[in-house]
């Protein structure tokens, strides 16, 4: 498969519609048995440095890649930021509410980071608008396919996002050993599911994805 280099050309057709502020926008963790799932954002203005050699969506990227592009990611947009919805989040309400309510959280720290968020359009990757019923004031919000791929925003915040929600799950692995988390990440690996055999679920597991 040919790689892709992610671009601003979106982004500035955003700005040129009046956006002042694009924040791309991304999850992390959605298929995962265990940890939190993580909502990663990324705002851009108009006028932006290029964006750093080499970024792609996380998932095309290699794990010491991605922790390399981590801090210039942070650097090179105006704000960053990322939100959590807990595994008993994500039981208790499901996985598309709890994706919400982790993009919400993090749309507040950008909002806490001086970017106006009501200004802003939040360009969403995929193709189903998870975040607009999270918010009690919604802002403008487009989703595209393969925005992870294509555009920069939401590539860089692709890699932030996974970056911390990686590192937590590592730190967990001390934690609650056993689980293989510093490997898995909390995904549903063989050596996962026959730890839970073994040790049953952990306070971290999302008990609603067990069965």
């Amino acid at each position: 498969m040919a790689v892709v280099d992610p671009t601003l050309e979106f982004e500035r057709e955003l700005h040129e519609s009046g956006a002042h502020w694009v924040v791309g926008c991304d999850e992390v963790g959605r298929g995962a048995i265990a940890g939190p799932v993580a909502v990663g954002v990324s705002a851009v203005l108009a006028r932006c440095d290029p964006h750093p050699d080499g970024l792609r969506d996380s998932k095309m990227l290699s794990e010491k890649r991605r922790e390399t592009l981590y801090p210039l990611a942070q650097a090179w947009a105006h704000a960053s930021a990322v939100g959590l919805a807990e595994a008993e989040e994500v039981d208790r309400l499901g996985i598309v509410a709890a994706l919400g309510l982790a993009g919400r959280r993090a749309l507040v720290h950008l909002h806490e980071a001086g970017v106006r968020i009501l200004d802003s359009v939040i360009l969403l990757d995929g193709s189903h608008d998870w975040l607009t019923p999270a918010m009690t004031a919604a802002p403008k919000v487009v989703t595209r396919i393969k925005a992870d791929r294509d555009c920069a925003s939401v590539a860089a915040a692709s890699v932030i996002a996974k970056v911390h929600r990686d590192r937590m799950m590592i730190s967990y692995d001390e934690v609650y050993p056993g689980y293989g988390w510093a490997g898995n990440k909390g995904y549903g690996s063989a050596a996962h599911f026959t730890a839970l055999g073994e040790l049953g679920p952990s306070p971290l597991h999302r008990l609603t994805w067990l069965h």
